[in-house]
């Protein structure tokens, strides 16, 4: 990993600065790519930017900039767009400062001297080369203040090509397409790329690829994000015609699992969902959401039941005299768990008549009946 620390001047920074839809954000005659495919769409408001170009105008030192080298003489922002941003801007007219005694001033609006002093103030930048497993590294150390990166944001920067980008248009934009028919059943939001993190570790899995940095090494260099975006609106079209309604507990489970291993069985749709229905309506059962794991795999592990309270255990334990009736022993209360006679599956509910105490080997040898 080669890291090197030099200085920009503000006039070499903003040489070249155009910021339009067709050409991106580029500046530094051309060489610096200031907002790359994976940078969220965060902007400073007026007085963030008017903060950083008093800091300038003043000589005080601004927070070290991150360069990432991608080519011969190319680079990448890693940190420091917005402070960036801010600079070009106000160097171009896209905004004012207001001085309490000279008022509303443009860059145009300044002294010779200050102009100067603006477009010759350096800039500290690390420039960052190295494989894509060391940028990684490096940028999760740097990525420590300001507009932190998330996790998936740092995977997009070090991976990014083809394949990240057409990724993001499907899953990381404001009312994106996966936000359109998946976000009921989606945690986060597709702008902090919640969806985008969520895809790409179901899709991992699906390919036995235990790291989704491994993942999306591997598809780097895809010319599009075709198949992800499939495999995804593969599974969301079978969540919608397994599960006839809709529940808010559907939403953030693990679909992507589910789907791998159950979408090739034919189910009775109008069955599912009347049990589904019906253990909804079981007070006995704690984790609801778990009910859409359990119809489909029939593992009580995937419900979580009411537990017995500790009058309820009390009870037990007194009436039992401490006697574990498993093994017969005699142990402390808080030695024992509470278990239910009749389990769950065969009608047994959370009820003092019901409760009896383990010991905690015991407990654990019954679960694994």
């Amino acid at each position: 990993m080669d890291i090197k620390l030099q200085s920009i001047k503000v006039r070499d920074l903003i040489d070249g600065y155009v910021n339009d839809p067709d050409n991106g954000v580029r500046g530094y005659g051309g060489k610096l790519d200031i907002r790359p495919p994976y940078q969220r769409e965060f902007r400073y408001d007026l007085k963030q930017k008017q903060a950083v170009v008093n800091t300038i105008l003043k000589g005080f030192p601004l927070n070290i900039m991150y360069w990432s080298v991608v080519g011969d003489g190319e680079f990448e922002m890693i940190d420091g767009q917005q402070r960036t941003l801010s600079i070009c801007e106000f160097r171009y007219h896209d905004f004012n400062i207001t001085d309490p005694e000279r008022g509303v001033l443009f860059f145009s609006s300044l002294t010779p001297d200050e102009r100067e002093a603006f477009l010759n103030y350096e800039l500290t930048v690390y420039f960052c080369t190295g494989t894509d497993k060391e940028k990684l590294d490096w940028f999760r150390v740097i990525n420590i203040a300001g507009e932190r990166l998330l996790d998936q944001e740092l995977l997009n920067a070090v991976y990014v090509g083809p394949f990240v980008t057409d990724a993001r248009r499907y899953f990381s934009k404001n009312g994106c397409p996966a936000y359109k028919i998946g976000s009921d059943y989606l945690n986060g939001n597709a702008i902090e790329q919640a969806y985008l993190a969520t895809i790409l570790r179901w899709a991992a899995r699906k390919e036995d690829i235990k790291e989704v940095s491994e993942y999306m090494s591997k598809h780097k260099d895809d010319a599009n994000a075709n198949q992800l975006w499939a495999y995804f609106s593969a599974i969301i079209t079978w969540v919608r015609s397994t599960f006839t309604t809709y529940r808010k507990e559907m939403k953030g489970l693990d679909w992507g699992l589910l789907y791998d291993t159950y979408h090739n069985n034919i189910y009775d749709t109008v069955e599912l969902e009347h049990r589904i229905h019906d253990l909804m309506e079981d007070d006995e059962i704690m984790k609801k959401s778990g009910i859409y794991s359990y119809v489909l795999s029939g593992d009580l592990r995937d419900l979580s039941f009411r537990t017995f309270d500790k009058k309820q255990k009390r009870e037990a334990y007194e009436r039992q005299g401490g006697i574990c009736p498993w093994c017969g022993n005699h142990f402390e209360l808080e030695e024992m768990e509470g278990d239910h006679i009749t389990p769950w599956a065969e009608g047994g509910t959370t009820t003092a008549d019901n409760c009896q105490m383990l010991c905690k080997d015991c407990n654990r040898k019954k679960g694994a009946k």
